[in-house]
C-alpha cells in the first residue's frame, strides 16, 4: 500500500463515525496521489498525517434560557484545523444537523479554500446544533451570548476569525460580536460579516453567489462563451442562491429554478428574483408562496421530484452538503447540462462527481467555486486592520480578481499534472501545495 492508501486506512479506522469528514478527506487525498507519489518529502515529514488531523477541536456546552424561563442546553464546536498560512478562518453554523464530523469536514475544506484565495488565512469552522428557526430575537440573543462566553477565549483577530454560515446571519454575528466586545473590552476585527457602519464590508452578503458566477464565467471566457442565453438551474434560496441568480441574470442568463427544504420552483420564463427575495429574505416564508404569486411557475414537493430533473445548461447547487446525488448527475448528463458549479459546501456526492467528470461536464468544486464569501471576509479583515471602508465597487472588483486568480491556479495545476479540465484535481493540488510548503517550512509543529 502507498502513502495515500495508508492515510485513508488510518482515518477510516480512527474516524469511522464521521462520514462527512471521511468523504471530504478521501476526495482530497485521492486527488493528491499524482503529486504525493512523486515526492517522498511528504511522507518523510508525516505531512498527510498532520493534514488530516485538526490542530485543535473544541467542544463545549451552551446553556441558555428560553422565553418560558426554561433552561436549554446545546452543544458548541470550534475546529481550528490548520494555521500554516494564517490565522484560522471559517464560518459558524447553527443547525440541528451540526456535529463534530460536519464541522471537521468544513474546517478541512476551508483550509484548501482559503489557500486558493491567495490571502493569508488558515482553515477553521465552528457551530452548534442550535436551531434559530422559530426562536424569538431574545432567545437567539441569549443563545449567541452564551455561545460567545465560551468561544471568546479561543479566538482573536490574529488567532481565529469566525464568520457566518447556515443559520448565522447579520443578527447572530451582531449578538456574538457584542458579547465578545463586552468580555474583552476591545473593538477589533474578530468576526466577519459584521454590520455596515461597525466594521462590516460592503458586498459581503453578495460575495459567495457573485464569486460562484465569476469563476464559471472565467471558464466560459476560455471557450469564447458567456452566460448570455444560458438556462441556469439553482438549488437553495438563501443568500448564495439569490445572489448567484442575480449575477447570472445580469450576465444574460435565464435562471429557471430555486428551492428550499420543502420543494422547488420551476419557472420556465425565468425566476422573478424580487419575489424570491421578498419571500425568503424578508418574510422568511416557504416557496409555495412563489407559485401563488406566479401562476405560470410550477412548485414541486421534495418527495415528488428533484430540482436536478430540470433540463439546463448550467447547474449551481447552493443549498447544502450531499444534495446532488448519483441519479441526479446521470439525469443532468442526459438533459445536456454542461457545467456544474458548487455554491454550497460539498453539495455533490463523490459518485455523482465521478459521473459528471467522466461525462465531460465542467465541474467546479466548492473549495474553489464558493470561495468568494471567505475571500470577501478576508477583505473585511484587511479593512478592519487598516481602519478603512472600501466602496461596493472596490470590494466587488477585488472579489472578481480573486475568483479569476482561483480559476487560473486550478486550471494551471490541472494542466501541469496532465489532468486538463479536471478542476477537482486542479483545485486540490493548488490549495495543497501552498499549505504543504508552509508546513514544511515551519517544521514539525
Amino acid at each position: 500500500m502507498g502513502y495515500i492508501d495508508n492515510i485513508i486506512g488510518l482515518i477510516e479506522k480512527r474516524d469511522s463515525g464521521q462520514p462527512e469528514f471521511l468523504q471530504a478527506a478521501k476526495e482530497v487525498l485521492d486527488s493528491l496521489r499524482i503529486i504525493v507519489d512523486k515526492d517522498s518529502v511528504y511522507e518523510k515529514a508525516g505531512l498527510l498525517e498532520r493534514l488530516v488531523e485538526p490542530e485543535r477541536a473544541i467542544v463545549f456546552r451552551v446553556p441558555w434560557v428560553d422565553d418560558s424561563g426554561k433552561v436549554q442546553v446545546n452543544r458548541g464546536f470550534r475546529v481550528q484545523y490548520n494555521s500554516a498560512i494564517g490565522p484560522y478562518k471559517g464560518g459558524i453554523r447553527f443547525h440541528p444537523s451540526v456535529n463534530l464530523s460536519i464541522i471537521k469536514f468544513l474546517g478541512f475544506e476551508q483550509t484548501f479554500k482559503n489557500s486558493l484565495t491567495g490571502l493569508p488565512m488558515g482553515g477553521g469552522k465552528g457551530g452548534s446544533d442550535f436551531d434559530p428557526k422559530g426562536k424569538s430575537d431574545n432567545e437567539v440573543m441569549r443563545f449567541c451570548q452564551s455561545f460567545m462566553t465560551e468561544l471568546y477565549r479561543h479566538i482573536g483577530p490574529d488567532t481565529d476569525v469566525p464568520a457566518g454560515d447556515i443559520g448565522v446571519g447579520g443578527r447572530e454575528v451582531g449578538f456574538m460580536y457584542g458579547q465578545y466586545k463586552r468580555i474583552v473590552n476591545r473593538f477589533e476585527g474578530v468576526l466577519t460579516g459584521k454590520g455596515i457602519g461597525w466594521g462590516g464590508s460592503l458586498a459581503r452578503t453578495e460575495a459567495t453567489g457573485y464569486g460562484l458566477v465569476y469563476i464559471v464565467d472565467e471558464y466560459l471566457k476560455t471557450k469564447s462563451d458567456g452566460f448570455k442565453g444560458k438556462k441556469v438551474a439553482i438549488s437553495g434560496s438563501g443568500n448564495v442562491a439569490i445572489f448567484a441568480a442575480q449575477k447570472a441574470m445580469e450576465l444574460g442568463a435565464t435562471v429557471i429554478s430555486v428551492s428550499d427544504s420543502n420543494g422547488y420552483i420551476y419557472h420556465k420564463e425565468g425566476i422573478n428574483l424580487d419575489t424570491v427575495k421578498d419571500i425568503k429574505l424578508i418574510n422568511r416564508e416557504r416557496l409555495t408562496k412563489y407559485a401563488e404569486k406566479h401562476k405560470d411557475a410550477v412548485y414541486t414537493d421534495i418527495g415528488k421530484g428533484r430540482v436536478w430533473d430540470i433540463p439546463c445548461d448550467i447547474a449551481l447547487p447552493c443549498a447544502t452538503q450531499n444534495e446532488l446525488l448519483l441519479d441526479d448527475a446521470k439525469k443532468m448528463v442526459e438533459n445536456g447540462c454542461k457545467i456544474v458549479g458548487e455554491g454550497a459546501n460539498m453539495p455533490t456526492t463523490l459518485d455523482a462527481t465521478e459521473v459528471l467528470l467522466s461525462k465531460g461536464v465542467a465541474f467546479f468544486p466548492g473549495k474553489a467555486a464558493n470561495a468568494g464569501g471567505v475571500a470577501t471576509s478576508g477583505l473585511e479583515m484587511s479593512q478592519n486592520s487598516a481602519r478603512l471602508s472600501w466602496s461596493f465597487e472596490e470590494v466587488d472588483s477585488k472579489l472578481k480578481g480573486i475568483m479569476a486568480g482561483i480559476f487560473r491556479s486550478m486550471n494551471d495545476a490541472a494542466n501541469e499534472y496532465g489532468k486538463s479540465g479536471n478542476f477537482v484535481i486542479g483545485a486540490n493540488i493548488a490549495g495543497f501545495k501552498k499549505v504543504a510548503r508552509a508546513m514544511l517550512d515551519q517544521g514539525v509543529i
